[in-house]
């Protein structure tokens, strides 16, 4: 198929269209019934014969000068005509003065009887001031197109970050554009369709094969064209979708019942790049995170047991997907939402985690995200990160066989994330239960657990605390609480007696003991907070 002519544009205005913008005092004499014509532009000339220099669609203006002297008889103004509508002119405007006070009624039954459209242009009128109407009216028009097609490849690339890509592409190409869409793979098979609501949904798959065939096994880009009777397939067109070696991939084929414009050919276009681009990623992209991914889930335990050289392979893979080299360590990285941010869909997730951080390793899970990163993921990208409503966990640096190490210690920290809605990095983490809970989970804790002792007065409460901190700590050894507390070994006895019965709990059991000595690390913060 022969490419657009460079004097094609991405719209048209048709002669009606124009009309209605021109001064109210032309006046048309003939209508040859053009109003549906494309005009391509708009002309003044005074050649006897001005066709070989007219482009197809042409609003033609002249004064009259042809027609003066024996140019004026009626076989010569018959011939001027005929030459015109042979060179498919959409009308004729004839301007009055300075050489004709009125249009020559041999001029006005050539065009009757060539059926050639023809104005009178009245003296007030320019014919400079006809063609800035025009180049204002088709200026105003393709504005309004290429808004349209702004708007159409923002959609596309919406598509091309959904869940599934090819048949959201699929589509938003039909619902742009009026056609039929089949997409095929390089085994021949369908792997997308797409039509309009209540158009056609093409022809049988069987009757595409000598074009798939030639699509399949060509070169180069190209399109190859084939029609049908049924339904919207009066014209049906294949493009081949290309690896950077130029191996065929697969096809798009597309049917209508009409040739498509320019500005639809150009949707169409964008649609074929962005489907080549789906197909490569899937097919020729980089190949280390599959063959990673590939090793790692059939020989899991070669990351431990494997040698030296299997080993060596993985880490050079695992390289190549964080854009590093073999010997720079690593980091894990887990992502929470904290704001309620709206889903974006997986794809997309994906593809800005990869971007921010630099490796094609990531994964999105129920609590929002993990990845391995090269990066030490500074105060500026986390910054960019807590922008998006996001909090993380950054591990500690690590190498190819501490990985799942690294997992779990970032794992145990991402309640702590988000109990306190702030980042956390594993290296900057006391190690303690108390470090691990964080003050809120803690608070929690310790209002559950102490709730009745909470609920005294100050003046009984706080004795009762004491005592039970004061016990606790001397692993309730009498004795050795009633020393540190001052008080007699049986008044502590009988204080813990009360408390036990307060809480309900058996103080002789260790879980018991351990989880009042974690909730009492935060009962002071819950005694300052006066009550309402």
């Amino acid at each position: 198929m022969s490419p657009e002519p460079a004097t094609a544009r991405l719209s048209f205005v048709t002669l009606e269209q124009f009309v209605e913008q021109l001064p109210p005092e032309l006046t048309m004499i003939h209508d040859g019934g053009s109003g549906a014509s494309l005009l391509r532009w708009v002309e003044p000339s005074e050649l006897e014969d001005p066709t070989p220099y007219l482009p197809e669609g042409e609003f033609l203006l002249t004064a009259g000068l042809p027609f003066l002297g024996k140019g004026g008889s009626a076989a010569k103004v018959d011939a001027y005509v005929r030459r015109l509508v042979e060179a498919k002119v959409a009308a004729l405007g004839f301007g009055i003065r300075p050489y004709f006070d009125a249009v020559p009624e041999a001029l006005v039954d050539a065009c009757r009887k060539h059926n050639l459209t023809l104005f009178e242009v009245p003296e007030s009128v320019p014919f400079a001031a006809i063609g800035l109407e025009f180049s204002q009216l088709l200026e105003t028009d393709n504005a309004r197109v290429f808004r349209q097609l702004a708007e159409t490849n923002r959609q596309l690339m919406r598509a091309v970050l959904s869940p599934r890509p090819e048949h959201e592409l699929l589509a938003a190409l039909v619902q742009r554009v009026p056609v039929w869409a089949l997409l095929v793979g390089a085994d021949g098979r369908v792997r997308a369709r797409g039509h309009s609501a209540g158009g056609s949904t093409g022809v049988e798959h069987s009757l595409l094969a000598p074009m798939l065939e030639r699509l399949l096994s060509g070169s180069g880009p190209r399109v190859e064209m084939d029609g049908f009777e049924q339904p919207g397939s009066a014209l049906v067109f294949g493009h081949p979708l290309r690896s950077t070696k130029d191996a065929n991939l697969g096809a798009l084929i597309l049917g209508s019942d009409t040739p498509l414009s320019p500005a639809q050919n150009n949707v169409v276009q964008a649609a074929v790049g962005l489907l080549e681009l789906l197909v490569r990623q899937r097919t020729s992209g980089s190949l280390a995170p599959s063959q990673l991914a590939t090793a790692v889930l059939l020989h899991p335990e070669s990351l431990v047991s494997g040698g030296t050289k299997h080993v060596n392979g993985l880490k050079d893979l695992l390289a190549q997907s964080l854009s590093s080299t073999r010997s720079a360590q690593m980091r894990v990285i887990q992502g929470v939402r904290v704001d309620g941010t709206a889903d974006d869909g997986p794809v997309r997730e994906a593809l800005q985690w990869r971007r921010l951080f630099d490796t094609k390793l990531v994964e999105i899970t129920e609590y929002g995200f993990a990845a391995i990163t090269r990066l030490k993921v500074d105060d500026s990208l986390l910054a960019d990160v807590e922008k998006l409503g996001w909090r993380l966990v950054i591990g500690e640096p690590t190498e190819l066989h501490g990985l799942s190490a690294a997992y779990q210690r970032a794992s145990s920290l991402r309640s702590r994330v988000l109990s306190t809605g702030l980042s956390a990095r594993v290296d900057e983490v006391t190690w303690s239960v108390t470090g691990l809970l964080g003050r809120e989970a803690g608070t929690m804790l310790a209002e559950r657990l102490l709730a009745p002792v909470l609920a005294l007065e100050p003046d009984r409460r706080d004795p009762l605390l004491s005592v039970l901190r004061g016990w606790l700590s001397e692993n309730g050894s009498w004795d050795g609480s009633a020393k540190l507390l001052g008080l007699h070994r049986n008044s502590v006895r009988r204080q813990i007696g009360v408390l036990g019965e307060l809480l309900d709990m058996d103080l002789n059991q260790a879980q018991v003991r351990a989880e009042l000595w974690i909730a009492l690390q935060y009962a002071d913060e819950l005694v300052a907070v006066p009550a309402d």
